[in-house]
């Protein structure tokens, strides 16, 4: 009996490949792509006080294409390729057709899709260090941070923990989707960088609301959706394991939300939008290292824990701890990042079950991936305490790697460009750092200038569009 024409192995398709696997994963890539362009672009820049717009959306777009090119350059090979030391790949780069069109380390996939799927995971966590950096950092200092973080630290923890030869992924711990490699490591990395830069302009601390709050439940809108890429390509196939994860990641974001929004309405009153994104933010971190390897009520007490701890520590412990009084977050990425990351890898080694591990990793010593829970129930209980001192050394190493790296870069920074950005700057925002203004409208090549009236600001002037006159209202 023969194969359909279209199944039919040749040059272009070779016996390896699995054409739905790549188109997959194809697919997931892109979704996490459009996290960040332009999810994270329309959350930062809507979150933020209006004269930061343009500079907070910046950030993001920005450091999105400079990873990419970093990533082919340099990163992927010293995240995924051979061990020059145990912690790190030798550097190469990803750039002929020789390579990206092998198969790649795992899957059945052309190197090419595993390098822009793993290039998209790079680029956000840069990303998300930014959201820490808001209002206040030199331009030309991020641009210099984003390259040298990317290859001192995100290639390291990449490599420890997700690399079959990394140091960490050989002791067993598990790390579904990023919880340990992004969020924490963004999450320390951004707090770290935001005590070294400063804080913001004392009056932009004091009153700083979003500037469009409908823009940024877009942003979080498409942040939440996406992870249905970011959690269901983690396995690298079209698998019931990508199923279960994309079940599990909704699941206990839900769950994380409808919690945070009780506790707000239970001690202040009132269910807020902002608290409604930011227990979205630490559901979906908080569920991306076990999505795949839990049950789906793990997955639903994931979201409690996940919608209530962080809520503790940015509505309770905030005020009274002094270093997180001191340290200027603008939109908390330490507590919906590394807080909810760390949370959700510790509640992995809980949580996994032995049979998901395996259907996961589909190694021939998938025993050692074992949750605490299980080895309670199973009579393993030294197994299970094992893997739980795994996923804590992890989360240590991540978080010295994290401090220790970025306090150089930010000091090596300062040697050549400020880190913070003039008082000027500080005081007039977009206009005065890249010439721009969000909500402006340009006639002529002059910026039309606005009347306040009843805290709205509109333009006094006339203007010309085709044969249409009218009065303009600055939002």
């Amino acid at each position: 009996m023969e194969l359909p024409s279209n199944l039919i192995p040749d040059e272009a398709s070779p016996e390896w490949m699995n054409k739905g696997d790549n188109a997959w994963q194809l697919t997931t890539a892109t979704l996490v792509g459009l996290q960040t362009i332009p999810g994270l672009v329309i959350l930062y820049g809507s979150m933020v006080k209006r004269k930061w717009a343009i500079n907070s959306a910046f950030m993001a777009f920005y450091a999105f294409a400079m990873v990419l090119v970093c990533w082919v350059g340099w990163g992927f090979r010293m995240s995924f390729g051979d061990k020059l030391v145990f912690f790190l790949g030798k550097p190469g780069v990803a750039l002929d057709e020789k390579f990206l069109l092998k198969r790649a380390f795992a899957g059945y996939l052309p190197t090419a899709t595993m390098v822009f799927f793993q290039s998209v995971f790079a680029a956000i966590t840069v990303v998300l260090i930014a959201g820490s950096l808001l209002g206040r950092m030199n331009f030309r200092a991020w641009i210099l941070f984003v390259p040298l973080w990317f290859t001192f630290s995100y290639t390291i923890a990449a490599f420890s923990i997700w690399c079959p030869q990394g140091w960490l992924a050989k002791l067993g711990v598990i790390d579904f989707a990023g919880g340990f490699v992004i969020h924490l490591s963004a999450g320390v990395a951004g707090f770290t960088a935001a005590f070294w830069v400063g804080p913001r302009a004392e009056k932009d601390r004091r009153n700083c609301p979003p500037n469009n709050v409908i823009l940024m439940l877009a942003g979080a809108g498409l942040l939440w959706m996406g992870w249905s890429g970011f959690n269901g390509g983690a396995p690298f196939v079209a698998s019931t394991i990508s199923g279960l994860a994309i079940l599990n990641t909704h699941v206990c974001t839900a769950t994380s939300i409808l919690t945070w929004l009780l506790l707000d309405s239970l001690f202040f009153g009132k269910p807020s939008v902002l608290g409604a994104i930011q227990g979205m933010i630490t559901g979906l971190v908080c569920i991306t290292p076990a999505a795949g390897v839990v049950q789906c009520w793990a997955a639903i007490i994931m979201g409690i824990i996940s919608g209530s701890v962080p809520w503790y520590t940015i509505m309770v412990l905030h005020n009274k701890v002094k270093l997180l009084k001191l340290v200027d977050d603008p939109i908390a990425i330490f507590h919906t990042h590394a807080i909810a990351g760390g949370l959700g890898g510790i509640l992995t080694g809980f949580f996994a079950v032995p049979k998901l591990c395996r259907l996961f990793y589909m190694v021939t010593d998938w025993e050692k991936y074992l949750g605490l829970v299980y080895g309670l129930q199973n009579g393993r209980t030294p197994a299970g305490f094992k893997q739980m001192g795994i996923q804590i050394s992890a989360m240590g190493f991540v978080i010295v790697l994290n401090v220790v790296v970025t306090s150089i870069i930010c000091w090596f920074i300062g040697l050549i460009v400020p880190l913070r950005m003039s008082d000027e700057e500080l005081e007039n925002g977009d206009d005065a750092v890249h010439g721009e203004e969000a909500f402006a409208l340009w006639h002529e090549g002059e910026r039309l200038v606005g009347r306040r009236h009843n805290n709205k600001v509109y333009d006094t002037r006339e203007f010309s569009f085709g044969e249409y006159k009218d009065e303009v209202q600055m939002v």
